[in-house]
């Protein structure tokens, strides 16, 4: 694959196509250079697999995009898990944003 630009969308899709996923969430971490991004991924994929097997599944589906950026983290669940944490949080579904200043890393250049 050629070098081109990661970004929050082109990652959403890939995902969105790769894993049959019925809901994504990309947020770039890393100020919009494309270098560091987490991610909520639900897809009926995950059905049946452990913690380890979901996030081998996702890195092999996003290998050559993977490849490209400094920093990855993925949450993986299936419909079902996605909608029971979504009723037991009251709707708060997105990827962690933990040290983080309103989704972006602390320092980094928006």
């Amino acid at each position: 694959m050629a070098s081109t630009a990661i970004t929050e969308s082109t990652l959403a899709v890939a995902l969105t196509e790769r894993l049959k996923a019925t809901h994504v969430e990309v947020t770039d971490m890393s100020g919009g250079c494309g270098q560091s991004f987490t991610t909520l991924i639900v897809s009926p994929e995950f059905a049946g697999k452990n913690s380890l097997k979901r996030h081998r599944l996702v890195n092999a589906a996003l290998k050559d995009e993977i490849a490209q950026i400094h920093a990855w983290s993925a949450k993986c669940q299936t419909p079902e898990e996605w909608a029971k944490e979504k009723a037991a949080t009251g709707g708060n579904d997105g990827p962690p944003l933990d040290g983080t200043t309103g989704g972006k890393v602390d320092g980094v250049a928006q």
